[in-house]
């Protein structure tokens, strides 16, 4: 249903746009182009060209599109407040109508000499309509959102421009309202300072879904582990506060703190609807039994599905001729003359080659007459992995689990053996003090050997394996957390737009 409304929205939109375009004297060829034929709005309404590249900048450029619309339908004379509530929120629907119907005219900028409000009013007046329209729009119906991150490759590429669908999980209410709109945790030009205000903090609550989180959709969601961050660009989500605290101060929060005073950093204690947006496959659903061996995932047992442009580490040995550039350009994508991780020559052995690449592009390495083996590398490199307890859990990111994800309604019990895996959950996200004291726990004040999980929880992991943070580092996704599902592609560029993926449904 939710993919289905934001096609609909989508496809409505641009059919009522090439309509109106062609009432407006525009000829076919341009009024049907997607995207350009907003080009020919800016021009016909003689809006300053800058906004039609504004309106390509993720989360402002609903804002500007919709503004945009507004404009083009006072040129034919819409100008009330209930004609400016329909193009915004049901364009799919009222701008076919208007393109359509035999009674609706192109005015030109000549629309509103007559009326009482000169026309910057009327654009002001649009302006603030298009702001509240695009908020609500963004915060029950589906969002923009860019690909920061090869952490998704090759399934989603860095600037795939995404429509995240937050119909079908249920459409959550913002805990923290009173913020700046458009942006998301962040002032506009700082990526320091907070975008919103705390003054009302509301409960979490979710309108209803029509239906939960499936197993391998493809999620996006606000990070577990970025509720506190170190306040500076070399630190927040990329490195994360706790694995600093845990790595290289073994928890001791008053010497990171002290040390963070002397370097002029602090903390930033982030809502949960503010924490940085992630976007991730989620490989396991409450109750799930995850596993992965030798870098094989495994969920309840079985083999896990790949998604078919999943890439990970492959360990290539050749006879002593290299593998040649232009192979790896061409066929992998792979560009030497720049810095990068995918291709890496071990130094152990100029014979040896590390390539990070899908499945199917490992069984064409396999094929090279000078290549004699590929084999999936595997990293065992134990202490960098949730729970972070190498007695109880000698996991590494390759060899990980069995774990079982907390579903709603479990009984835990609470010992020394296993306490690492839930006193997170127990204590920050559902919010319980969580206290040791002469070897008994105690929940709240109350001694407990048992605890009952009050809400669901999903374990998300990248599709680029080994260049991925994800729940192998952090652990377990609550349900709280869970924005909405990534549907389609709509926009997609490196250096020069990548047609072949504008509206690719996200598999």
């Amino acid at each position: 249903m939710g993919i289905v409304l934001v096609m609909l929205y989508w496809l409505g939109w641009h059919i009522g746009i090439y309509a109106l375009l062609k009432k407006a004297g525009v000829e076919n060829k341009k009024a049907i182009v997607p995207i350009y034929n907003t080009w020919e709005v800016v021009k016909l309404c003689n809006i300053k060209k800058v906004w039609f590249w504004i309106q390509l900048i993720p989360i402002v450029g609903q804002f500007v599109t919709l503004w945009i619309s507004i404009i083009f339908v006072m040129h034919f004379k819409k100008v009330n407040f209930i004609q400016h509530t329909l193009t915004a929120i049901v364009p799919f629907i009222y701008l076919p109508y208007l393109g359509f119907s035999k009674t609706t005219k192109w005015h030109g900028t000549n629309a509103l000499e007559h009326y009482h409000k000169p026309a910057s009013r009327e654009w002001i007046d649009a302006a603030v309509f298009a702001v509240v329209a695009a908020t609500i729009i963004r915060t029950f119906l589906f969002e923009a959102y860019v690909i920061p991150t090869g952490s998704m490759e090759k399934t989603l590429l860095v600037n795939d421009f995404l429509f995240v669908d937050k119909v079908t999980y249920g459409a959550r209410i913002p805990m923290t309202p009173l913020s700046f709109p458009f942006v998301h945790n962040t002032m506009p030009g700082s990526i320091t300072t907070p975008s919103y205000l705390q003054w009302i903090n509301l409960d979490y609550y979710r309108l209803p879904k029509i239906r939960e989180v499936k197993r391998n959709d493809v999620v996006v969601f606000n990070f577990p582990a970025g509720d506190t961050i170190i306040n500076s660009p070399d630190f927040g989500s990329k490195v994360p506060y706790y694995d600093v605290l845990r790595d290289q101060f073994k928890g001791d929060r008053v010497k990171l703190t002290e040390k963070l005073a002397e370097e002029g950093l602090s903390l930033l204690v982030h809502p949960i609807d503010k924490t940085d947006n992630y976007i991730k496959r989620c490989v396991g659903i409450p109750g799930d039994v995850i596993q992965v061996k030798n870098s094989q995932l495994y969920v309840n047992g079985q083999q896990a599905f790949v998604a078919p442009n999943a890439q990970t580490e492959y360990i290539v040995v050749t006879n002593g001729n290299p593998i040649p550039e232009n192979y790896l350009q061409e066929n992998l994508g792979i560009n030497t003359a720049e810095a990068n991780t995918d291709f890496q020559v071990l130094p152990e052995s100029p014979n040896t080659y590390s390539i990070n690449m899908t499945a199917a592009a490992a069984n064409d390495v396999r094929k090279l007459p000078n290549v004699k083996s590929v084999e999936l590398f595997v990293d065992n490199t134990a202490g960098r992995t949730f729970p972070f307890d190498t007695i109880h859990y000698p996991w590494t990111m390759d060899n990980f689990g069995p774990l079982r994800i907390p579903k709603k309604g479990d009984v835990i019990s609470l010992n020394d053996n296993n306490i690492e895996l839930y006193s997170r959950l127990i204590a920050t996200y559902e919010h319980n003090t969580l206290d040791k004291k002469n070897g008994q726990y105690y929940i709240n004040g109350t001694a407990a050997t048992t605890y009952i999980i009050k809400q669901d929880y999903y374990w998300m992991m990248g599709d680029n394996r080994h260049r991925s943070q994800d729940s192998r580092f952090w652990g377990y996704v609550p349900e709280t957390h869970i924005v909405g599902r990534a549907a389609l592609i709509w926009f997609s560029y490196d250096k020069a737009i990548r047609w072949n993926r504008l509206f690719n449904l996200i598999k």
